[in-house]
């Protein structure tokens, strides 16, 4: 992670400057300073460039004078309107324009102290990057910030708001480096025994294999694995920073239906961990396939919420629950037509085995609403392409059975800049999952595809108040973006920490 630190607005002897401007604004304080100190190279070059401080643009001036490597100037918009997204977003604009540089100060200007830990939060998520299997690479090619000093009148109450969003930015690099990762390296057992190093944050982690799962009666889930000479994996992740109390519920191998006494209903979050998909017998097309390692997106981002709630001592009770499957075609993997019992008692026809995901988390959902009882259910996952066609890169598909929860995940979307939009259900979506031999099956054609998986799913939560983010759009970038750089977004991570802090944490 870039280094952060805050102090006392300094004009640095040498090194890179990066200033926060509102639309109209002249430079003040450092970057007055540095203006003064430059004999007036800053406000030329703004000039020059005609620079109006809308949102996100960008004037870099380049040895400037007076020991200065760079300056480099963003915008932020109308101050007065210059939340804490747009601040974010300056704050990884700057970064970005950093990269070529060690060390940088940057200041925010006249803002809250908040603002300013939020312009650090927006610079240490454009800065991370996924490196770890770069053997080749030039140095001249590799970015080089590494420590950003955040300069503030208040520097001690900057810092004190940066505390938490530290946490919350390490979540969102576990999902991160999770996703990224390669499948031959990523399998569920693996991402299991990751999951299983969070303990070290106070996170109670279980985790369930084939053995487990066979015996509590996970026909859908085990019937995507069976394919795969990788073992499947469910791993269950609590997090009680409002009860303080043991660990919620029976254990991963108690007996269907047993429940323990908890001292406050849980929130709960499920994730799809498909760490690889090949469609199974009904395979997919090759061009594009090896984008399927990210099919386990989901559940990266409910391991990066969970790390991130513990990280930051959420008052708060969590439970995140992923399945882990790999999806392969082989002499075991499961054929379409094949019949299934879910966990629920239901019966699944099989009639497309691309249709994998919903089939992993029907099993998830209902033992999760079953052990635990939770005031609300989220599942994520990359479930279908049809919200792709639907919606675009831009926004997730939000399905709810429950008007409040829905509201709140919009509301969440729109200040983290983790957009949802929220798509339709009905009995009509819902009776052409009708089967002619089983109680449903698992597609119901083309037309409102993304709909009537959520249909399918909707079918396990038991009547609880529930919502599902089809993420298939959002989970990569192919673009750098602002607080993103391209690759594995973490999408989900900041939208359901901010659902989180400001409507169920005590205190």
């Amino acid at each position: 992670m870039l280094d952060i630190t805050f102090a006392k607005p300094a004009l640095p002897e040498k090194g890179a400057l990066a200033l926060l401007l509102g639309e109209g604004e002249n430079p003040t304080g450092l970057g007055a300073a540095a203006d003064a100190a430059t004999a007036g190279a800053i406000s030329r070059a703004l000039t020059a460039a005609s620079f109006k401080g809308k949102k996100n643009e960008t004037v870099t001036i380049l040895a400037p004078g007076a020991g200065l490597s760079r300056v480099v100037v963003v915008g932020v918009g109308k101050r007065e309107e210059a939340d804490g997204r747009a601040t974010e977003e300056a704050g990884g604009t700057a970064a970005a324009a950093l990269s070529t540089e060690a060390a940088a100060v940057l200041e925010v200007g006249p803002a809250a102290p908040a603002r300013a830990a939020e312009a650090a939060l927006g610079a240490v998520l454009r800065a991370w990057r996924f490196d770890k299997y770069r053997t080749t690479e030039k140095a001249e090619d590799k970015p080089k910030l590494a420590r950003l000093v955040v300069a503030h009148d208040d520097a001690t109450k900057a810092r004190a708001a940066w505390v938490p969003l530290k946490g919350v930015a390490e979540g969102v690099f576990l999902a991160r480096e999770l996703v990224a990762e390669p499948p031959n390296v990523l399998n569920p057992v693996e991402m299991a025994e990751r999951c299983r190093t969070l303990a070290k944050l106070g996170l109670e982690v279980e985790i369930l294999g084939p053995k487990e799962m066979k015996k509590l009666g996970f026909g859908a889930l085990l019937g995507v694995a069976q394919g795969s000479a990788n073992e499947p994996r469910m791993v269950v992740m609590q997090w009680h920073g409002a009860s303080g109390a043991g660990g919620h519920g029976a254990g991963g191998t108690a007996a269907k239906g047993k429940r323990a006494a908890k001292a406050a209903k849980p929130v709960a979050f499920i994730g799809k961990g498909v760490t690889f998909d090949t469609g199974g017998i009904s395979l997919k097309p090759a061009a594009g396939m090896e984008d399927m390692k990210w099919d386990m997106a989901g559940a990266g981002t409910v391991v990066g919420l969970m790390a991130a709630l513990a990280g930051r001592k959420a008052k708060v009770d969590a439970v995140g629950i992923v399945g882990l499957v790999e999806n392969m075609p082989s002499g075991t993997a499961q054929r379409p037509g094949d019949v299934v019992k879910t966990y629920s008692g239901q019966t699944v026809e099989v009639l497309n085995t691309d249709a994998e995901g919903r089939l992993v988390l029907a099993d998830v959902l209902w033992y999760c609403q079953e052990r635990f009882e939770p005031a609300f259910m989220v599942d994520l996952a990359t479930l279908t392409g049809a919200i792709v066609i639907s919606l675009g890169h831009e926004n997730a598909g939000l399905f709810a059975n429950d008007d409040d929860l829905a509201q709140k995940l919009i509301a969440a979307g729109q200040a983290t800049g983790e957009g949802v939009w929220r798509m339709p259900l009905g009995e009509a979506y819902d009776k052409m999952l009708k089967s002619d031999i089983a109680d449903m099956k698992n597609i119901g054609g083309r037309p409102g595809g993304a709909v009537t998986a959520a249909q399918f799913l909707q079918r396990f939560v038991n009547g609880k108040p529930w919502a599902h983010l089809d993420i298939a759009g959002t989970a990569w970038s192919s673009k750098d973006k602002p607080c993103v750089p391209k690759g594995a977004t973490a999408f989900g991570v900041r939208l359901l920490d901010r659902l989180v802090a400001e409507h169920h944490e005590k205190g």
